[in-house]
C-alpha cells in the first residue's frame, strides 16, 4: 500500500550519546566548529527566499546584526574549508558568504550557506544543522554502506554537512523521467538498487524529495546513481515499508516506469548485485562498520514500540525468527545487514 505524505509524524530529535561521540573523534568526524547551530538562529531580520519562477520556497534568507557580520563571514567561510580542504585556510580569502537560509519545513530545520569565490563567482552550498544522533548514524551507513562519501562534522549539539548535487528526485519525475538521451533500463536498475540500499540499512523515508538523481555521461551512455540527501529518518519508522521507497506515492511514476522496463528475475538479480557491491563493502571496513553498529545497538533512537513493530514485521519478511530477539533498531540494522553478510558463506 503506498505511504502518504500526511502519515508522517514529525520524527524527534535525538542527542548524540557518549559512545557515538567516542566514536565520531575516532574517526576525526567530531571537529572544533567556529560556529554553532544555535549561534545561527540569532538573526535580526528574514524574508522568503523564492526561486527563479518567482514562486515562494520553504526557505527563507536571514541577515544578521552588521556588527557580527565580519565575524560570522571568516567563521562560515572557514568551515567550508574545513569539509572541502581538510581547514587549509590559505584560500579563505578567496571566498565569502553570499547568503544564509533558513529551512522551516522538516525535522531539522537546517541553515544552507552559500559561498562564492570572488574569483570567478562560482558559487557552492553546505548545511548547518542541529545534531540528531539519528541523522549521524544515517550519514556514516551511508558513507560505509553505500557507493557514495559523505563529508560531515559534529561538533556538541551542532553538525555541518557538505551538500549533495544531483537533481532532485521529484524535478527528475517531472522533467527527466522520459528524456531520450539516457537509456530507460539503466535508470531501471538503479531503482531496484536504490530500494535495496535503503531497506537493507532501514534508511526510511525515501519520497521524492528526499533524494537526488546523478547523471554522469559515459563513453557511450549516461550512468545514473539515485543518492539519499535527507537521513533525518534512519531507523525510526516502525512500518517496514517506510524504508521501501517503492511504497511512496511520491515515487508511484518511478515504480510503473521499473515494472514496465525490467521483469521480475532481472529486478532479483539486480538486488543480489546490490547485495554483492554491500558484502563487499563491509569487508573492506569490517571494524569500523562493526564500532558503528555496535554503537547504535546501544543507543535509543526510536520509541520502544516502533522497534517491536519492526522487529515482527522483519521476521515475517526474512523468515526469520532471530529478528524478534531485538530490542533496539541498532540490532535490527546488525540483524538486517547479517542477512546479507552470512548468505555468502561468511560466519
Amino acid at each position: 500500500m503506498p505511504i502518504d505524505i500526511l502519515e508522517t509524524k514529525k520524527k524527534p530529535i535525538y542527542s548524540i550519546s557518549p559512545d557515538l561521540r567516542s566514536y565520531l573523534s575516532r574517526f576525526q568526524r567530531e571537529r572544533d566548529l567556529p560556529v554553532s547551530y544555535c549561534r545561527l538562529l540569532q538573526w535580526s531580520e528574514s524574508m522568503p527566499l523564492y526561486d527563479k519562477n518567482g514562486e515562494e520556497t520553504l526557505w527563507n534568507t536571514v541577515i544578521y546584526p552588521r556588527e557580527d557580520m565580519d565575524q560570522l563571514n571568516r567563521a562560515l567561510t572557514e568551515i567550508y574549508a574545513l569539509l572541502k580542504t581538510e581547514g587549509d585556510l590559505s584560500y579563505v580569502d578567496n571566498l565569502y558568504v553570499d547568503r544564509v537560509d533558513y529551512c522551516t519545513f522538516g525535522n531539522s530545520n537546517p541553515f544552507r550557506v552559500r559561498i562564492v569565490n570572488t574569483h570567478n563567482e562560482n558559487q557552492d552550498y553546505y548545511y548547518i544543522k542541529k545534531a540528531d544522533a539519528s541523522r549521524v548514524y544515517g550519514l556514516e551507513l551511508e558513507h560505509l554502506l553505500s557507493p557514495n562519501r559523505m563529508h560531515y562534522y559534529t561538533n556538541d549539539d551542532t553538525l555541518v554537512e557538505e551538500h549533495i548535487v544531483g537533481i532532485p528526485g521529484d524535478i527528475f519525475i517531472r522533467d527527466w523521467l522520459h528524456n531520450p538521451n539516457f537509456k530507460q533500463v539503466r535508470l531501471a536498475k538503479e531503482l531496484v538498487k536504490f530500494n535495496e540500499r535503503c531497506f537493507v540499512r532501514l534508511l526510511g523515508d525515501m519520497r521524492s524529495y528526499n533524494f537526488v538523481v546523478e547523471l554522469t555521461p559515459d563513453f557511450e551512455e549516461i550512468q545514473i546513481r539515485l543518492r539519499a540527501m535527507d537521513f533525518d529518518q534512519q531507523s525510526y519508522s516502525g512500518r517496514k515499508n517506510f524504508y521501501l521507497p517503492q511504497f511512496f506515492k511520491d515515487n508511484n511514476k518511478l515504480v510503473t516506469f521499473c515494472l514496465k522496463e525490467l521483469d521480475y528475475q532481472t529486478s532479483r538479480q539486480y538486488q543480489r548485485e546490490e547485495h554483492a557491491v554491500i558484502y563487499r563493502r563491509i569487508q573492506l571496513g569490517l571494524i569500523r562498520i562493526k564500532q558503528i553498529i555496535e554503537c547504535m545497538c546501544s543507543d535509543r533512537i526510536a520509541p520502544d514500540e516502533n522497534v517491536a513493530m519492526l522487529r515482527e514485521a522483519l521476521a515475517e519478511h526474512y523468515g526469520n525468527t532471530d529478528f524478534l530477539q531485538c530490542s533496539s533498531m541498532g540490532q535490527l540494522v546488525r540483524k538486517s545487514i547479517e542477512t546479507i553478510y552470512f548468505s555468502k558463506g561468511k560466519k
